[in-house]
Formats: C-alpha cells, sequence, structure tokens
C-alpha cells in the first residue's frame, strides 16, 4: 500500500542526503559531466529544482511543464549557475514541494503528469524520490546503486517492472534478485515485465544490477540470462 506521508519524509531525506553530497562540488566541478549523456551536474541539478516545481504544479492541479520545449529550455537555463545558486534553487523548491505535500490532500485522486500519463496523487511523492535519489547518483560524487535504500531500490524496480509490462517491444521477461543488496538489505525478489508472447526470459543478479539495467543506469553486463538475450528496454 502507498503510504504518501511516509514517502514524503523518505523524500526530505533522501534530499538533505543530497544536498550534503553537492556541498563539496565547487563551481569548477558543477560545470563538469553527469553521468547523463550531454548533462553537466549542473543540468542535473538543475532538473531536481524544476521537478519539484513541476510536481507541485500537478499536485496542485495545474500542467505539469508548459511543454516539452519550455522544460528544456529551463534546464539549460539554469545548468551554468554556481553551486551555490544551484543548491539554494534545490533546496529552496524542495521545501515548497513539502509544503504542499503536507497539506489537506485527496491522495486518491487521479492526476495528470507528462505526455497524458496518468496516476495516483498518492504516488507522487515516491515519483520525486526516484527522481531524487536516481540522480543523487547521475551526479558522480560517490553515492551509487549500491548505497541506495534497500525499500526503495525493491520498490523502484517494481516500478519499473510495471512500466514495461504489456509492451509488445519487451520479451516477456522474469527478473530474478538474488542475495541482499542495497544500504538498507533489501532481500531478493521476483518480478514480470514485458510482453505476452513467447518464452519469458530470466534475468537474474544483485539488486543494484537489476535496477541499474531497468533504469538505464548500467549495461546489465553483470546479470545473468543463462545464455540468452538480454532484453533490450524502451528509453524511460
Amino acid at each position: 500500500m502507498i503510504d504518501p506521508l511516509r514517502d514524503l519524509a523518505s523524500v526530505r531525506e533522501a534530499t538533505d542526503r543530497l544536498l550534503t553530497a553537492a556541498a563539496a562540488l565547487d563551481n569548477a566541478t558543477t560545470t563538469g559531466p553527469s553521468r547523463l549523456p550531454g548533462w553537466s551536474r549542473g543540468h542535473v541539478l538543475a532538473h531536481l529544482a524544476r521537478n519539484a516545481d513541476a510536481l507541485v504544479n500537478v499536485l496542485e492541479g495545474r500542467p505539469m511543464y508548459v511543454s516539452g520545449e519550455a522544460r528544456d529550455a529551463d534546464i539549460e537555463r539554469d545548468a551554468p549557475r554556481p553551486l551555490a545558486a544551484q543548491l539554494a534553487d534545490v533546496r529552496d523548491t524542495a521545501a515548497r514541494f513539502q509544503a504542499v505535500g503536507a497539506g489537506p490532500a485527496d491522495w486518491n485522486r487521479t492526476v495528470e503528469l507528462r505526455n497524458g500519463v496518468t496516476d495516483a496523487a498518492a504516488r507522487i511523492p515516491f515519483r520525486r524520490l526516484i527522481e531524487v535519489e536516481l540522480h543523487h547518483v547521475d551526479l558522480d560524487i560517490g553515492y551509487e546503486l549500491e548505497d541506495l535504500p534497500g525499500e526503495f531500490t525493491a520498490r523502484e524496480i517494481d516500478f519499473l517492472a510495471q512500466r514495461f509490462t504489456g509492451r509488445a517491444d519487451v520479451p516477456p521477461t522474469r527478473i530474478l534478485a538474488t542475495g541482499q543488496d542495497g544500504a538498507a538489505g533489501a532481500v531478493g525478489g521476483e518480478w514480470r515485465t514485458g510482453g505476452q508472447d513467447g518464452i519469458p526470459v530470466t534475468v537474474s543478479g544483485p539488486v543494484p544490477a537489476l535496477l541499474g539495467w531497468l533504469a538505464g543506469r548500467r549495461d546489465g553486463k553483470d546479470l545473468d540470462t543463462a545464455g540468452a538475450l538480454l532484453p533490450t528496454l524502451p528509453p524511460l
């Protein structure tokens, strides 16, 4: 069961971790490359701030972004800013998101995100948690998939498995997590995703490696497919 208030607390903790880690950067390293192709660390920080604003819009019943072009332009505009400005923006927009999330809300209502995607309002805090945790890794400042809280990692694998379920361009796939991984000790689990036609491919491996593959952060070379081809996943 989704618990948006618990997820809001997790978002606050994850944001504090990210801000503390990013404070060790300087203006030069902020303009250096992140792990996302074509994006500097400044792009990642700017995106995090603008995403918080966008999710406030969603919770308050407005369009998430004016347009895709405006979203991209805002990130490009804000990416070159000095580190102090970046951190202040992430901190201030995160506080606004927390304030809106803590207010009276009908968490059962359906809200609209980008490109016509809809979801329960109750899942918006978890969606923000995904942004903060994965982009902390993308900053390439010492926080790895293996450092993610285990509960978050398992939930994100489940979220992504659901996202690819029923897609004809993804072969039927059984995802099998082995061992115990993650900062909070996520125990292995099993998920199904992809289309319905054909014999399922079993993809197994440590939880962080599975998440990296599903989220487009790793190439899956550390995963076992028993000799089958690793399914190619569409971009997120």
